[in-house]
């Protein structure tokens, strides 16, 4: 698989392109902390299948794309309380910096417009790439995001402990049951996983690459990006927001309060969806943001 150089961040994205070069392109991208195969290769087959072009890359700071060896993040205490009084601390980088490398794959790749779709942090970064680069999106799908509005219902706590807890080892098996963890604490109650299969997932996301380092940075761009709400309300491209009901990790409410802030947006909610993309939910997630691709 490919990599670029963006034109205008200079960072070096790995990616996949799969369907007709000539066909509209629908741009994933993943959330804190995940790999761009977190979009379950079936997904990708569905929308290949409706007749899109399919992109999905690692985010900067994971995956096979540019790490920041070396750069160092604030601590979670110290930025949320310099956030709160009106002194931000100093980031590697921020949400927009990853908005602005989603962009710049598209440059690179030749591509005028897409449809983006963005799942959790990815549902931030897609929303940015709305606010400030409209004219380069057909359509915007947020899936289990949120504004960032700090009044909003919090994570549960055994999601979001499962998601920072520091890896053990780098064992393979130990690697295997973290990410296991974590897929058990912030998954679908409707729709279980198969553990066999899950593992397996798991397994060759781990084998793919392993990088801890850059989620304490990718974490701190989320925080201090803040509240998007009024930067919302200035996104013109048509917008469909998509959410579990079951969701602990990004609660329902912050599904809700982005569909609100988004003049025109439609809300679709599933119940029993958690925060992961079960399989059996591919059919109708594929549906959703084809649909909605074609203005449907």
């Amino acid at each position: 698989m490919p990599t670029v150089t963006t034109p205008n961040t200079g960072i070096e994205i790995f990616y996949e392109d799969r369907g007709d070069p000539s066909a509209e392109v629908i741009l994933l991208v993943m959330g804190l902390g995940a790999q761009m195969t977190l979009w379950p290769d079936e997904l990708v087959a569905a929308l290949v299948g409706d007749g899109f072009r399919v992109i999905r890359y690692d985010n900067r700071d994971i995956g096979l794309s540019q790490k920041f060896e070396g750069a160092r993040a604030p601590s979670l205490p110290i930025q949320v309380l310099r956030k709160k009084i009106g002194f931000p601390a100093k980031v590697p980088y921020t949400l927009k910096d990853m908005a602005d490398d989603g962009i710049g794959l598209l440059d690179a790749l030749g591509v005028e417009r897409a449809h983006v779709v963005g799942a959790s942090m990815g549902g931030m970064i897609a929303q940015l790439m709305a606010v400030h680069h409209g004219e380069r999106l057909a359509s915007l799908t947020s899936i289990m995001s949120t504004t960032g509005n700090g009044k909003l219902p919090q994570a549960e706590k055994h999601a979001i402990d499962a998601l920072v807890a520091p890896i053990q080892s780098m064992e393979e098996e130990s690697l295997v049951a973290h990410g296991l963890n974590i897929a058990k604490n912030i998954g679908s109650p409707g729709y279980p996983f198969d553990p066999e299969q899950q593992r397996e997932r798991v397994l060759l996301n781990m084998r793919r690459s392993v990088y801890p380092a850059g989620l304490p940075r990718q974490l701190a761009a989320i925080i201090d990006d803040g509240c998007r709400r009024s930067r919302l309300a200035n996104v013109t491209v048509p917008t469909l927001v998509m959410h579990g009901e079951a969701d602990p990790l990004v609660k329902l409410e912050a599904g809700e309060d982005t569909a609100r802030h988004i003049s025109g947006a439609r809300l679709v909610t599933i119940p029993g969806w958690g925060h992961d993309l079960p399989l059996a939910l591919i059919p109708r997630i594929a549906s959703e943001i084809a649909g909605h691709a074609r203005g449907q």
